[in-house]
């Protein structure tokens, strides 16, 4: 402690902390002001310090009023009562103060920013991204499943379903669903405490409370929100203790109808390392599958991500791109941006050709051993029709010319002989591919446009 000129000494800071404990209790006194420490009194304002900024926070909050009113006994000139952040042993940590002024009998808590630093509303939480919105979201087969269920979570007065549980791999949307749901919960209900974090911060956030003896304020605090948003639970898989508080918070809040919403990369059921009381939680409310993209799905996603950077992007390379950046959007929006980078930087423009040089490391499949089966499969998917198809007897246009492309693919970038080919489009004479390696040639020469779809064809599938 340290003693000030207006003669705040041992005995007075040892007589407040008597009566602190006296009026809030002996437990509220141990769980919260047990920390505080006198720092100095100046003029009209009294510093206390505090080992971290969740203590801080929650002092702010719940007891700066009996702090205010216990001090005054001592000294009425008190008008201000700051908290600083001063870890044990350490030196107060800059920006890190709460200011608490008396204004016509109301005290005004106000953040003290010291050294351009800034404090994040939610310190024990993590801000929510503005990228990731529902109008940015690109919906398809594989999520309108669980952007659907993320809508309804968001707009309901009531709480629909609980937990709602997102899985799926990485970069598929997870987390932009849930900021999504973050952000729209706080422009209709701005009153509502919507707390997003990751599952390794949680458990980072219990460690330190059980290392400052402060697991009550750990409970109290998870447990006061009205929306808790807890991004790959997988994290936590294998540490009991970690999940054991996580389980306690977690039906804590649904015992208070509050809203919950989880994420991880498999389903409750196949999290390893998970107590099974605990996936038995997870999974008893809505559980939404976000499977891997469709090739439709990537484009209208390139698409939107194109607009949205104002870029204009030839349609030939975002299909390009779509049909050969398949693991998932993160990637993907990874190789777009860079693509763009380096016309942007070198000067050139957006071609397939560009994208091949500048995205070479994206595009290692070039070195397995392309099949006719992997050919038959990229063709089917470009024309829209069934991998059937390309062994049915059918001879209308629609199927015969992609048919005939696929064989032309086969013996361009295969070492396979005419009747071997033949034999995998539904056991057809040798002579039927000569037929159709003559035609496409003969198309690719007579139509630029066509040449410039079979070449795009031939990239998706060779390089």
């Amino acid at each position: 402690m340290e003693k000030s000129s207006l003669g705040f000494d041992e005995v007075k800071w040892s007589s407040l902390k008597k009566d602190l404990k006296k009026t809030v209790g002996d437990s509220a006194y141990n769980n919260w002001l047990k920390h505080l420490n006198y720092v100095s009194l100046e003029k009209d304002t009294i510093t206390f310090s505090v080992p971290t900024k969740f203590l801080r926070d929650w002092i702010v909050n719940n007891y700066s009023d009996k702090v205010k009113t216990e001090s005054k006994k001592y000294s009425e000139q008190i008008d201000v009562i700051k908290f600083v952040v001063k870890p044990t042993g350490g030196r107060i940590v800059p920006g890190t103060t709460r200011t608490i002024k008396s204004t016509d009998n109301h005290w005004k808590s106000t953040l003290d920013i010291r050294s351009n630093q800034q404090s994040s509303p939610n310190e024990f939480g993590a801000p929510l991204d503005p990228r990731f919105t529902f109008d940015n979201f690109v919906v398809g087969k594989p999520n309108e499943l669980a952007f659907a269920a993320s809508a309804r979570v968001a707009e309901a007065d009531k709480v629909s379903f609980n937990p709602l549980f997102l899985y799926g791999g990485v970069g598929l949307g997870k987390t932009h669903l849930m900021h999504a749901i973050g952000w729209k919960i706080k422009q209709q209900q701005p009153e509502r405490k919507v707390i997003y974090l990751s599952a390794e911060k949680f458990m980072y956030q219990f460690v330190r409370a059980l290392r400052y003896k402060d697991t009550s304020a750990f409970k109290e605090q998870f447990r006061s929100i009205d929306v808790l948003m807890i991004d790959d639970v997988q994290f936590i898989s294998g540490k009991d203790n970690t999940q054991e508080e996580f389980f306690h918070t977690f039906n804590a809040l649904i015992e208070q109808n509050k809203q919950i919403v989880i994420s991880a990369d498999k389903s409750p059921s196949d999290l390893d390392g998970v107590q099974d009381r605990l996936k038995s939680r997870l999974g008893c409310g809505l559980v939404a599958d976000i499977h891997p993209t469709t090739y439709e799905l990537r484009l209208g996603i390139l698409i939107e991500k194109a607009q949205k950077r104002g870029v204009e992007i030839p349609p030939k390379v975002l299909e390009f791109l779509s049909h050969r950046i398949i693991s998932n959007v993160r990637e993907m929006e990874g190789a777009l941006n860079r693509l763009v980078a380096h016309a942007t930087l070198v000067g050139t423009s957006i071609t397939v050709e560009t994208a091949q040089v500048v995205l070479q490391d994206l595009l290692k499949s070039s070195n397995k051993k392309i099949t006719i089966e992997e050919i038959q499969k990229k063709v089917a998917e470009h024309f829209n029709i069934r991998i059937t198809d390309m062994h049915s007897p059918r001879r209308s246009r629609s199927v015969a010319r992609p048919r005939q492309i696929a064989m032309y693919l086969a013996k361009s970038i295969t070492s396979r002989s005419l009747p071997e080919i033949g034999r995998k489009f539904g056991g057809r004479d040798h002579t039927t591919v000569m037929h159709a390696v003559k035609k496409i040639e003969e198309l690719k020469l007579q139509d630029v446009n066509f040449n410039e779809d079979i070449e795009l064809l031939k990239r998706l599938i060779d390089s």
